[in-house]
């Protein structure tokens, strides 16, 4: 059975050392979020996470949940395990404090996301799509409207979902069917099924509030028809009490490759009672809110599951006897060596730990951005982290999670036959990290959205302060990762003068994915350099944690030097156009 034990010392060293959040300590939240304030969260979610959610990922993989008389139950010990969760006040960990929140910053948020989604994906999963939940009805809600559902959402007493996928539609929204009806009372009557939705019906909390999307009667064609409404499994009176049960059932539930432990829902709404949420026609606005805090939160689920493999396959190969090590034997006393004396092997883990550290110190940079996009008074300020936030999300929703799969893949291959056998534990991670890189929008689509968006939008803005940051570092930085750096850098630019200036749509299409692997590549080269900086500078003080600084520059060498000379093998398809995967008619498929 796997095991899993949060990696505190590396986290603590991207917050204090690589991010420096003591710097944001003028900001709200911030003040509240000192050094041992941290320290201390993160040791007692670590223990959480250890010991209630671990044991518990293996039971919801085989256990799954159960459909009967449109109620669902979860797999034993999660009904106690989220009660831990929400009376520990993990729910409201970064809300809002005037709705029940402790207002802590987001990117500490991010951390333990990290950590329970490592433990148990699953689990993790219905507090983090009741935390997006909850931020759009905060972006997009009327003062009522928040009064009235996020603190029983913030409290963890109701959940949180969203419902967008339909089943003759997923990313184009345009086509979506599903119908709301105006009431006199000024509520909608909404109908119309959802598939695919996360958590749609389980037996944790005592409410769940749906936020769907459907039309109006005069909506107009396509996604600028569609608005978003609130709607709760039982309607809820003006006192906050809960009354009937709405119209709203699970149908089915889906069987599925991976995350058992959470319902994959088919949501039926048969004239539900519902409640605008925001601008008529305008429900993509608010919904974005949700899906973009999402695809960061999926980006941390595959850089989380790959964290808890790596540990389990990095122990294992310590241990496993198989065979002599090239030159000689390192454990001459026993009949073979630890598998970990292989060059392969070291490979593997290696190329695994590098991604997850670097991913690591990627996302919670993002987190920074955010907090500094709703927190930061000056207006240049939160405009530049915004761009950067932009740029950054389809990055992180992207890479992270096509490495997430990578990564458990190799964390697998670390036990050989073994890895392929429930027992172990590594399949799992392997099946449940599959779903990362094709929810909140295929990577595909993420690509798209960089690519044909984001590298435009503001006449590149984004990508020319993102720029600047890499080309300061190159100016003051050690020639022994900035003379890489730059060259990674010169391949982004020719990748990007290609797309600006002469590829056709066909062939941004085609370029899409290797320009999204190619910028995330120097996205995690700037992280590891400055990484890389910050473990010289320790080890040249006569740091007494000599072995974690020196470990932490071994992993950016070999990142250096085994990876990020990728970003020519991306440059070279990217501009190779599209003519070779035109070339086939439809038919010869």
């Amino acid at each position: 059975m796997s095991t899993y034990q949060a990696p505190l010392r590396d986290m603590q060293f991207v917050l204090d050392e690589l991010l420096d959040l003591e710097q944001y300590r003028n900001l709200p939240g911030f003040s509240d979020a000192s050094p041992d304030v941290v320290a201390a969260i993160l040791q007692e979610s670590a223990r959480l996470a250890s010991e209630v959610l671990a044991p518990l990922n293996a039971v919801g993989d085989q256990h799954g949940c159960e459909l009967e008389d449109d109620k669902v139950r979860t797999a034993p010990g999660f009904r106690e395990a989220f009660r831990t969760y929400t009376e520990g006040g993990w729910s409201g960990l970064t809300a809002l404090p005037e709705y029940g929140g402790q207002g802590l910053p987001h990117v500490l948020g991010i951390v333990v996301r990290e950590i329970t989604s490592s433990a148990n994906m699953a689990f993790s999963m219905f507090a983090g799509l009741s935390h997006g939940a909850a931020n759009a009805i905060v972006n997009g809600g009327t003062e009522e409207q928040k009064a009235l559902f996020l603190p029983p959402m913030i409290a963890g007493r109701w959940t949180g979902t969203m419902n967008l996928t339909e089943p003759h539609c997923g990313t184009d929204l345009g086509l979506l069917r599903s119908r709301a009806q105006p009431q006199a009372d000024g509520s909608y009557s909404i109908s119309g099924s959802k598939i695919f939705i996360s958590a749609g019906e389980h037996d944790l909390a005592e409410n769940i509030v749906h936020l769907v999307l459907a039309r109006l009667p005069d909506a107009p064609a396509g996604v600028k028809g569609i608005s978003l409404f609130i709607v709760p499994k039982f309607l809820v009176k003006a006192d906050g009490s809960l009354g009937a049960r709405n119209g709203v059932r699970c149908g089915s539930l889906e069987e599925k490759m991976g995350i058992h432990g959470n319902p994959t829902c088919v949501m039926n709404y048969d004239g539900a009672t519902g409640y605008l949420l925001g601008e008529p026609h305008q429900g993509l606005r608010v919904m974005f809110v949700m899906m973009n805090s999402a695809r960061l939160a999926v980006g941390v689920q595959g850089l989380s599951l790959a964290s808890a493999a790596y540990q389990n396959a990095a122990r294992y190969a310590g241990e496993r006897m198989q065979g002599r090590a090239p030159g000689g034997a390192q454990a001459p006393d026993q009949p073979a060596d630890p598998i970990i004396a292989h060059p392969d092997v070291r490979r593997m883990l290696l190329t695994q730990r590098a991604f997850i550290e670097g991913g690591r110190a990627l996302a919670y940079w993002a987190g920074v951005q955010v907090d500094l996009v709703h927190k930061h008074p000056d207006a240049e300020v939160r405009e530049a982290a915004n761009d950067l936030l932009g740029l950054l999300t389809p990055m992180i929703k992207a890479y992270c999670t096509d490495k997430g799969v990578e990564s458990t893949s190799l964390a697998m291959q670390c036990f050989g036959g073994h890895g392929y056998i429930r027992e172990w534990g590594m399949e799992q991670y392997l099946r449940d990290a599959r779903i990362t890189p094709l929810y909140e929008g295929t990577n595909g689509v993420q690509a798209m959205d960089l690519v044909t968006r984001k590298l435009r939008l503001n006449d590149g803005r984004a990508l020319r302060r993102f720029i600047a940051l890499v080309e300061d570092f190159c100016s003051t930085g050690s020639s022994e990762f900035a003379t890489p750096l730059s060259q990674a850098l010169e391949h982004l630019r020719q990748a990007t003068e290609y797309l600006l200036a002469d590829a056709s749509p066909a062939e941004t299409g085609a370029a899409a994915v290797d320009y999204l692997h190619l910028t995330a590549l120097v996205a995690f080269a700037l992280q590891w350099a400055k990484m890389a900086t910050l473990a010289q500078q320790r080890l040249q003080q006569n740091s007494a944690e000599a072995d974690f600084y020196q470990a932490k520059l071994h992993t950016a060498r070999f990142f250096y030097q085994q990876q990020l000379p990728e970003t020519t093998v991306h440059l070279q398809r990217i501009l190779a156009g599209s003519e070779s995967l035109l070339a086939f008619a439809a038919e010869q498929f």
